[in-house]
């Protein structure tokens, strides 16, 4: 530390001490915060004990790792974090007061301060002691020898006991305030996941609220395979984690772990680490990681991790916290993939408000029984040509609208008794009963005439081509088979843009394809 000349202590009654401790007691009870704390540990000790120089250190008794958090040159007070080994300092192993009355830097661990600098020569250290356990020490120190005496010491220590109580009660409260704001940011976090049915976005909100919540460069989902050997990247988030979608192998110890033991698992080096395989290892960028597995019911569906690009020593309340936010996770995924289970097994398409696929096949197995005992039944297929482009230009948005649109028409150009639905992407079906080849294709001219008129659609190019097919008992035995006879045709009119566009009345499941063009007028259908 940097010379300085601080005059011995005043020598006062014991009366006085005792005024002094009471005094620095009240004033240090009514500081909350830790950094405050630590300036006023200082400047009260400083106003009683000669202080050329101070600092004060914590103490992890885990680690046998001890930090100093503070300390001051000549009444400049500096935020440093810089650690030692605990059982190194007397103070510490023995949890008793010590004085050096010269030569303090033979018996010190380090030296704080600037290189070349001049070094203290008396020192008097005390530990901070909370119910018989070791929190740390403060030293206060002088650049002349012989600065203090016993009395020195003995004042020093009851500051110290004073001091210990307050960042006790400090961390607490710090520790109170954490863990509001992290049930705080859990309430929220879950009220979000419970308002999100779509398991993808499930996915995402959760990496980003993992990555928020423990301060970490990067939050992956990871979901297991059949085979419990394999997992593929649900999502990820921050350029610490594993890109979304990627599929790994994780033949490995900590999936046994993850599906055996259902904990958290701290790894505070993922270089050294034996649980992952090498090749994973390898795509990481973090250094210290956190997992917590995705459990529903009696399944491990996966697990949550979260990764530092640094050196990390992650806590038991940064796993008991990780693991609260993968049971909401695992929670919310469930109820997201039943909501999509049941809503592909819904009859209706939530975009178009159309029957959809599995309304479809439904009425078609209805119909196809009655078209075997006689009545006719034909079926028209219909596909939007440059339905990507238009999408890729204008957005998805607008490629949502134009289905609306499209599906709008259909439902105002179909009778009561006949069927439009959505068959799947930009294709639609409409079923038509008791009708022949040629009121389907004056039913698929007329929806295509309306598409055609259609203003955004003509500007960028977006048209309907069909494919029609009529049932034949003889070669068709299911509704899929007549799908396919419509399909075929179909695909052959756009494979081959210049065949005839006109149709005429084919038995056996004849099928036509054309383009919007004249016709003559038929019976709606």
């Amino acid at each position: 530390m940097a010379s300085s000349n601080s005059p011995k202590s005043d020598r006062s009654d014991l009366a006085e001490r005792y005024r002094v401790l009471l005094e620095i007691g009240r004033t240090l009870a009514g500081t909350l915060s830790l950094d405050d704390l630590f300036r006023s540990i200082y400047r009260e000790t400083s106003r009683v004990v000669a202080a050329g120089g101070f600092y004060i250190s914590l103490y992890d008794a885990d680690e046998d790792l001890a930090t100093v958090v503070f300390y001051a040159d000549q009444n400049e007070e500096q935020r440093v974090q810089v650690t030692y080994k605990g059982s190194s300092s007397e103070v510490i192993r023995t949890g008793k007061p010590c004085m050096v009355d010269d030569r303090l830097q033979l018996e010190s661990l380090m030296v704080l301060g600037e290189d070349g600098s001049p070094v203290t020569r008396s020192a008097i250290s005390a530990p901070l002691l909370n119910q018989g356990r070791v929190l740390g020490a403060i030293s206060t120190q002088s650049y002349e020898p012989d600065t203090y005496g016993p009395d020195d010491l003995e004042l020093l220590q009851g500051i110290a006991d004073i001091a210990a109580v307050a960042i006790e009660n400090a961390r607490q409260v710090k520790e109170i305030r954490q863990r509001r704001l992290e049930a705080e940011k859990l309430e929220e976090i879950g009220r979000t996941l419970a308002r999100t049915l779509d398991p993808q976005e499930v996915f995402d909100k959760i990496v980003e609220a993992v990555s928020e919540t423990l301060a970490t460069d990067g939050a992956t989902v990871w979901l297991l395979e059949d085979d419990d050997r394999h997992a593929v990247i649900g999502a990820s988030h921050g350029d610490s984690s594993m890109p979304a979608g990627a599929r790994v192998s994780v033949d490995a110890p900590i999936v046994d772990l993850t599906l055996n033991e259902r904990r958290p698992i701290i790894l505070d080096d993922i270089r050294s680490t034996d649980l992952i395989p090498e090749a994973v290892k390898q795509q990481l960028r973090s250094r210290s990681g956190i997992m917590a597995p995705l459990v529903v019911g009696d399944r491990v569906l996966g697990a949550l991790s979260a990764g530092h690009h640094t050196p990390r020593k992650f806590t038991d309340e940064d796993a008991h916290l990780l693991q609260r936010l993968a049971s909401q996770a695992a929670v919310s995924l469930e109820n997201a993939r039943l909501h999509e289970s049941l809503q592909s097994m819904s009859l209706t398409d939530p975009l178009t408000g159309l029957p959809n696929r599995r309304h479809l096949r439904l009425h078609l197995d209805r119909e196809v029984a009655a078209a075997r005992r006689g009545r006719t039944l034909a079926l028209v297929i219909f596909d939007l040509d440059g339905f990507k482009g238009y999408n890729d230009t204008l957005g998805h948005l607008e490629g949502d609208r134009a289905l609306e649109t499209v599906g709008e028409i259909l439902r105002a150009e179909t009778r009561a008794m006949n069927l439009a639905a959505r068959y799947g992407g930009d294709e639609f079906v409409s079923v038509l009963s008791e009708s022949h080849m040629k009121g389907a294709e004056y039913h698929a001219h007329r929806v295509q005439e309306k598409v055609a008129e259609v203003p955004r659609f003509a500007r960028h190019g977006l048209t309907l081509s069909f494919g029609l097919a009529e049932f034949d008992p003889e070669t068709m035995k299911t509704g899929e088979d007549l799908i396919r006879a419509a399909d075929s045709r179909l695909y052959t009119h756009k494979r081959e843009p210049g065949a005839s566009a006109m149709t005429t009345e084919v038995s056996g499941g004849g099928a036509a394809a054309g383009p919007a063009a004249p016709h003559p007028e038929s019976p709606r259908e």
